[in-house]
């Protein structure tokens, strides 16, 4: 092992993959800033960059970005209160506390060096991981691969913020999309209808930029103001660099919670900042300061929410589970190249992961020192509207999806899906679950396919492993469960989900007629692919059959639920003679306060640190920024914004993406963003520079259009 790891240190002298990793690097601290984005972004944007690469100089581009990005997206949460993911609203408490003193240098300078040493932590877990992982990665036949698919999409679905339910059925809606192509036991056409683009199954880029990306989009794209007035980068570097250093305990501490956040399938940096945040509150002898500008309000969390990344890395490198949606893409790429994680990867690609390690520590490191240098340009990105961002993010989230199959499809599927990842955030479906499920469906399918041949009846759940995974499956349910109903016993509205309430994207659809028509199709769509893969061969059914009855099941309960809920609604309208929490307005979009509600009796001297953590927010009032409350028209803007998309692909199918583009930008920024004309011709002739030379730059095709055919 130590000659692995020293032979991929010293690959890292090769100038051409310190190249991709200082690319990386920079685009990984540029997507951080943009709100909404982050590492999802900056994998899926840069991974269509990979096709044609060696699998190092790949991973050394993508890890660069993912190591940095919770390293950049706190400036904006310092410095405007809104933070660049959802990750970073929890050093935006004490954060842009202490900028608002004047004290913006010295909050900056706890936070990047928080980030880095958690980076650096983050590698070490991983590195003593495949040690301590090795032996029993390689002992795994396929009853146990198979339980581990199963596992993670499981996991990411009850982990993840949100309804049990939800989170089910966004995996099990994954796992059927992912199955749409060619069977890997009989190489059967499924799901295709006839289309000879579907026999090649989805790309994972358009998928994810869809869903994640092309979503966000269209429900932030509304926004034609910036966040808010920064305040100025003032205070001393040094007073803060030297403040870091009495604080060590809570970096160890907050970096050890990220690792373990970054382990668990579907929980992720948002939910490993705040574990952070609230043990810092639980430990601190003196809690009134926190949200006030208490420096371990920012050590802690900053800490964590690097490390969560190298802790995603465990799981989905050793084992083939993919934490989170980043994850999950580096995961899908790996198998675009032949290596599968697990068995394989430890034992002929051992180098590739001391080279994700060494990766990710030297960008670790590289990401703060930049943030550092380079803090003020970076600011001022933040100033920037995201209505006005929104068009050149379009058109290099479309022209990245085109690069894996080449061909205009993708582009359209990206935008439908970007449709469905809308209307899932918007009625608080987690989408991690999705794209994880999307991921896992064909090794999935692989190992059971295995299982079912191989072993006679379910002899083989009976396996000591597969107990063991079975177990691990079940306890987090039961537990969900049991927290379930002892709050409804108490009557409580729990501190853990207002908590994360502040941190979460804006649902202004749940429980309305959105999320009871969204449970209603979910029943179509898997009760229509038990019908179609009932034609299949016998081999080619199995998975499919076992996720359509069990969407079927779970979409009931789903819509029940939604039924139960709307019911309940206007028992309690009627009852009180005014609207109750979670109605609707005639617009169909709930009304929000801007802050969480905490029962009054869950006080820090009687409750979990969690709820510590919301005792101490919720007595901040006004020291905490407001919060974005969701635009009531942001459903119209919405679907504008998707037919703008549309507009742009029918333009490209005619005149190809160059010209389509010098249309869609002007076009989008004068009528939707309503961006100055001079913004927008600087703006269209930089989009045309890029699009010019970057062909010429990087492997990348711009789509033909008819008329380009013809001439």
């Amino acid at each position: 092992m130590l000659d692995a790891a020293m032979a991929a240190l010293a690959s890292l002298a090769d100038p051409s993959l310190l190249f991709m990793m200082l690319i990386g690097v920079l685009a990984g601290l540029v997507m951080g800033l943009i709100p909404g984005l982050g590492g999802t972004a900056a994998v899926a944007i840069l991974l269509p960059v990979t096709f044609g690469m060696e699998p190092a100089a790949a991973l050394a581009l993508l890890i660069g970005a993912l190591a940095v990005v919770h390293t950049s997206d706190t400036v904006s949460a310092v410095l405007l209160g809104a933070p660049g993911s959802a990750s970073a609203s929890v050093t935006m408490l004490d954060g842009y506390s202490m900028a608002r003193k004047g004290q913006a240098k010295r909050a900056l300078s706890l936070a990047f060096l928080s980030s880095m040493a958690g980076g650096i932590i983050g590698a070490i877990g991983l590195t003593l991981a495949i040690p301590l992982a090795r032996p029993l990665v390689l002992s795994f036949a396929s009853p146990e691969l198979f339980m581990l698919t199963v596992l993670g999409v499981a996991l990411a679905a009850v982990l993840s913020r949100g309804n049990l339910i939800k989170g089910l059925v966004s995996g099990l809606l994954g796992l059927l999309v992912g199955m749409i192509g060619i069977a890997p036991t009989t190489a059967e056409e499924r799901f295709t209808f006839g289309s000879l683009f579907l026999g090649d199954g989805l790309s994972i880029v358009a998928v994810a930029l869809g869903v994640f990306g092309l979503a966000e989009i269209a429900s932030r794209a509304s926004k034609r103001r910036a966040d808010g007035k920064p305040v100025e980068v003032t205070g001393g570097w040094g007073s803060g660099i030297r403040e870091w250093l009495t604080h060590w305990s809570q970096v160890i501490r907050g970096s050890l919670i990220g690792i373990a956040a970054g382990v668990l399938p579907g929980v992720g940096a948002t939910a490993g900042t705040w574990m952070a945040y609230g043990q810092a509150v639980a430990t601190a002898k003196d809690k009134s300061q926190f949200g006030k500008g208490d420096p371990r309000g920012i050590v802690g969390p900053e800490s964590a929410n690097n490390s969560v990344e190298a802790g995603d890395l465990i799981p989905t490198f050793l084992f083939g589970i993919p934490g989170g949606v980043p994850s999950a893409l580096l995961l899908g790429m790996l198998l675009t190249y032949g290596i599968q994680p697990g068995p394989n990867i430890i034992g002929e690609h051992l180098d590739l992961m001391y080279l994700i390690i060494w990766t990710f520590a030297i960008a670790s490191v590289l990401g703060a020192l930049l943030c550092f240098v380079a803090v003020r340009p970076l600011a001022s990105l933040t100033k920037v509207p995201f209505a006005i961002l929104s068009a050149g993010l379009v058109v290099i989230m479309l022209l990245g999806a085109f690069q894996e199959g080449g061909q205009i499809g993708d582009l359209w599927i990206m935008v439908l899906l970007g449709v469905v990842g809308w209307v899932m955030k918007s009625i608080d479906i987690p989408r991690a679950p999705f794209l994880i499920g999307f991921v896992l469906a064909i090794p999935m399918e692989r190992y059971y396919f295995l299982t079912d041949s191989l072993y006679d009846g379910i002899g083989w759940m009976l396996r000591p492993g597969t107990l063991v995974f079975i177990a691990v499956l079940i306890v987090p349910i039961i537990w969900a469960l049991v927290r379930t109903v002892r709050r409804r016993v108490r009557g409580l509205k729990p501190a853990a989900e207002a908590a994360d309430h502040v941190m979460s994207e804006d649902a202004p659809l749940t429980n309305s007629v959105w999320s009871l028509s969204a449970s209603l199709v979910a029943i179509a769509v898997f009760a229509t692919s038990l019908a179609v893969s009932s034609g299949f061969s016998a081999e080619a059914q199995l998975l499919p059959q076992l996720v359509g009855w069990t969407g079927l099941l779970v979409s009931a309960l789903f819509a029940a639920n939604e039924v139960r809920l709307r019911l309940a609604q206007r028992r309690s309208a009627g009852a009180a003679g005014e609207p109750v929490e979670g109605a609707r307005g005639t617009d169909g979009v709930a009304p929000v306060s801007g802050k969480a509600t905490v029962p009054a009796n869950e006080t820090p001297g009687n409750t979990e640190p969690t709820m510590n953590t919301v005792s101490v927010i919720t007595d901040l009032g006004d020291d905490i920024a407001a919060l974005d409350v969701p635009d009531p028209h942001r459903t119209r803007h919405a679907f504008v914004t998707f037919a703008w998309m549309a507009g742009f692909l029918i333009l490209t199918a005619l005149v190809g993406y160059l010209a389509a583009a010098m249309v869609f930008v002007p076009a989008f920024l004068l009528l939707q963003a309503r961006a100055k004309v001079k913004t927008t011709i600087i703006y269209t002739a930089a989009i045309f520079v890029f699009l010019v030379l970057l062909p010429s730059l990087l492997p990348v095709d711009l789509p033909q259009g008819l008329l380009n055919s013809w001439v």
